[in-house]
């Protein structure tokens, strides 16, 4: 990517739901890119340019953002989104070549890349809120919840897709609660979990310790890892 490095097999945080993934094979994906007007994002749209996927869990302004036409680069970013948000984004100026229709249940490539779309419990303008499970071209897998109250067939994702890893809200009042996270963690049973959606406005939980202290108790074989903005993890 232009601007920012990194270096592969990261996953980083930045700010609120938005992450940028980086793979062993050097694919970039962006999970709902909301930076500017991010208060807790740590770099700019321009510094991201061209990554080689942008994936969308629904239109809400604090996911979909603005970004997603600067982010797009020519014929090599794909944006994986439902096809009512895809008309919000061709609106935009992003081109039909640069999108890929999907929806929940559905898995699509992007080259060696793996997205599938899961539900999730929450609320939309266009289309229906969604998750993503994300397999990465060694077979590891990424499940970033979206905005989501909690729900019993997460039980079906662990079992399904084995997860390396869940980025789950805890934020409250639009989300899961730090409890119902810590209790998505014993459906989920992924082997690690990094918390998002908290602290970027004063309406949400603000940091992530109850969030630890409750995984701990309910799911101690799962590693939390809390994130600050721009810190990474590597996979």
């Amino acid at each position: 990517m232009e601007g920012v490095k990194y270096l592969p097999h990261q996953v980083r945080w930045l700010g609120h739901a938005s992450f940028a993934i980086s793979t062993a094979a050097g694919k970039t994906v962006l999970i709902d890119p909301w930076l500017t007007g991010n208060p807790s994002c740590p770099v700019v749209a321009a510094e991201l340019k061209g990554p080689d996927a942008i994936l969308v869990t629904h239109d809400h302004g604090d996911h979909l953002g603005t970004d997603i036409p600067t982010l797009v680069k020519g014929e090599g970013t794909i944006v994986a989104v439902q096809p009512e948000v895809a008309t919000v984004l061709k609106r935009s100026g992003v081109e039909d070549r640069n999108i890929v229709n999907m929806n929940i249940g559905g898995t699509v490539a992007i080259g060696d890349l793996k997205v599938t779309m899961t539900q999730a419990a929450h609320s939309a303008a266009a289309g229906s809120p969604c998750g993503f499970v994300l397999t990465l071209e060694d077979g590891k897998t990424i499940y970033h919840a979206g905005d989501t109250g909690l729900f019993e067939s997460m039980t079906l994702v662990g079992e399904i897709y084995h997860l390396d890893l869940a980025l789950l809200p805890i934020g409250s009042v639009f989300t899961m609660d730090p409890l119902q996270a810590a209790v998505a963690l014993t459906l989920l049973r992924p082997a690690k979990v990094i918390p998002m959606h908290y602290g970027t406005f004063p309406t949400l939980v603000p940091a992530a310790d109850g969030f630890v202290r409750l995984a701990r108790e309910k799911a101690p074989g799962v590693e939390v890892v809390v994130l600050r903005p721009g810190g990474s993890l590597s996979l």
